[in-house]
């Protein structure tokens, strides 16, 4: 399934993220569900040569992000440790603007990796231990939303450190079938915010306050979002609490829309930031320990058509 045309996408006047619209919904919806994966490996891409993905392997990332807004890939050649590859990967995808963040490295790319020692109120919040269910760049400002994001495997660790993964889109379809009001207190402009960053005294990010779904220019859905008990806050009114509850819900149970897989090395995701955690996994300092690539990107992936100098926005 290739993403939707511009004759055959809806309107923003029937935008399926628009609860008076109903029947776009429904014709969204079932598109949705008829051509969700049954498995993480309908996902799975190889290429060739990272630098240099062909157009047959940049339209297949394309169909798996249209698919379930995420595609893993496996490179038939690795190099370890090569940044340069993911750098240009990301050029191909249309993924340009970096967010370089505080834990990302000179060049933009973050190295996921264990840290044993950090200075003291330095915020490395890399470790061995789960990480909850939650979007990336959740607690960013409103004008700096990741839209993409690329991760990529050097050394997996020796046990551990799987990722699980469900389409954005999915949790607010399953959100909306069961009370539309849920997406409604989601979508207010204070559903949920992140408390101040504050380091010895020295606020190093603001509060954050937004909406959990969001619908961006080009008409397509965006979510921010964390699991954790920790540093969220929900807006005090009934309904805002009840739909944090039925979406930490849906990760809590076994379900067809999750998908579980652990990269190994050479192998990677691409995502429109869709939502995903992580098991936690065995450690051990030296050269054999976990490593992971991560960039992130304000862009969400865009993909030329074959014979065309326009290129689309994976929808």
């Amino acid at each position: 399934m290739y993403p939707m045309s511009s004759r055959t996408r809806p309107s923003r006047a029937e935008s399926p993220f628009d609860l008076k619209a109903q029947a776009a919904y429904v014709a969204w919806r079932e598109h949705k569900l008829a051509n969700h994966p049954a498995s993480s490996t309908e996902l799975m891409v190889e290429i060739a040569d990272g630098r240099a993905p062909s157009e047959a392997e940049v339209a297949a990332i394309g169909r798996a992000l249209s698919r379930a807004n995420v595609a893993f890939y496996r490179l038939k050649s690795p190099r370890p440790g090569d940044k340069a590859m993911l750098r240009a990967l990301g050029r191909r995808l249309g993924l340009e603007r970096l967010d370089n963040n505080l834990c990302a490295d000179g060049d933009g790319i973050s190295s996921l990796s264990v840290v044993e020692k950090r200075a003291p109120g330095e915020y490395i919040p890399y470790t061995n231990r789960p990480l909850n269910w939650h979007t990336d760049g959740y607690y960013n400002a409103p004008d700096e939303q990741i839209r993409g994001v690329i991760l990529h495997c050097v050394r997996p660790a020796a046990e551990g450190g799987g990722n699980a993964f469900m389409d954005h889109e999915i949790a607010y379809i399953l959100l909306r079938d069961a009370n539309p009001d849920y997406i409604r207190a989601l979508m207010a402009p204070d559903a949920m915010s992140i408390p101040p960053n504050v380091q010895d005294g020295v606020e190093i990010r603001a509060r954050r306050t937004g909406p959990v779904f969001s619908v961006d220019a080009g008409g397509r859905l965006h979510m921010r979002y964390s699991a954790r008990a920790r540093n969220i806050e929900w807006k005090a009114d009934s309904t805002t609490q009840a739909a944090a509850e039925y979406l930490l819900s849906l990760f809590q149970q076994d379900s067809p829309y999750i998908f579980r897989h652990r990269l190994e090395a050479g192998e990677g995701v691409i995502s429109n930031n869709a939502l995903h955690c992580r098991s936690g996994f065995s450690h051990q300092n030296g050269e054999t320990s976990r490593l992971l690539y991560r960039a992130r990107y304000f862009d969400r992936v865009m993909i030329p058509e074959t014979g065309a100098g326009e290129p689309h926005v994976v929808s």
